[in-house]
């Protein structure tokens, strides 16, 4: 009978040990390197449970992330094992709310604000080893880093061709937010939950 060879035993560098099994990606056929922990998720692993110990049950939904978090900072103040809880949103969506609109000069002037920021930084470190007429550098960097900024700035703007005339920002947003604890601590997590929403129902 043939038994396994150990590192002693002059096992193949890089071979896998008879307890270790390589995580291959089922589509391409290739390893998959360890994540940041060190272990990957399996395929098919829930990853809001992927760091607990148990199962985990759901005990209250929200339409608003603030919400949610007043739930979990509610449960926090009162004692409650936070570590044993997650806020779980579904129905991700990108939205992208435009601010106004974006010609070359307010291009330019965003530019300008951005590089006379910058201007100062410099500013302030000349005037580390700058005995005398301190106040002349740190305006002399503002006005330089200002004028450069706006150069860029419209250049920037310039180059897209008209394809992006606005602002906007964007933001990451769910339908639902789910509380979800491990089992074991369910039913202490939904009696705190009552007592958030009767609180946020019938604030004094």
């Amino acid at each position: 009978m043939t038994t396994p060879a150990t590192p002693e035993q002059g096992a193949a560098p890089g071979a896998a040990l008879p307890d270790e099994t390589p995580v291959t990606d089922v589509g391409a056929g290739t390893a998959i390197p360890p994540g940041p922990g060190g272990t990957p998720v399996p395929a098919g692993t829930d990853p809001a449970g992927a760091a607990t110990t148990g199962p985990m049950v759901t005990v209250a939904e929200y339409h608003d992330y603030a919400t949610a978090q007043g739930a979990v900072d509610f449960l926090s103040d009162n004692g409650f094992p936070v570590e044993r809880t997650a806020i779980v949103g579904t129905g991700l969506r990108l939205v992208e709310n435009v601010l106004g609109r974006l010609t070359v000069g307010r291009a330019a002037l965003a530019g300008a604000g951005s590089g006379a920021w910058f201007g100062l930084f410099i500013g302030f470190l000349f005037t580390l080893f700058s005995s005398s007429h301190w106040w002349a550098v740190m305006l002399t960097a503002i006005i330089i880093g200002a004028v450069w900024g706006a150069v860029f700035g419209a250049g920037a703007h310039a180059m897209t061709g008209g394809r992006r005339d606005f602002t906007s920002r964007s933001s990451l947003q769910a339908t639902t937010y789910a509380i979800i604890v491990e089992s074991e601590v369910a039913d202490e997590a939904r009696t705190l939950v009552t007592r958030f929403i009767w609180r946020s129902s019938n604030p004094q």
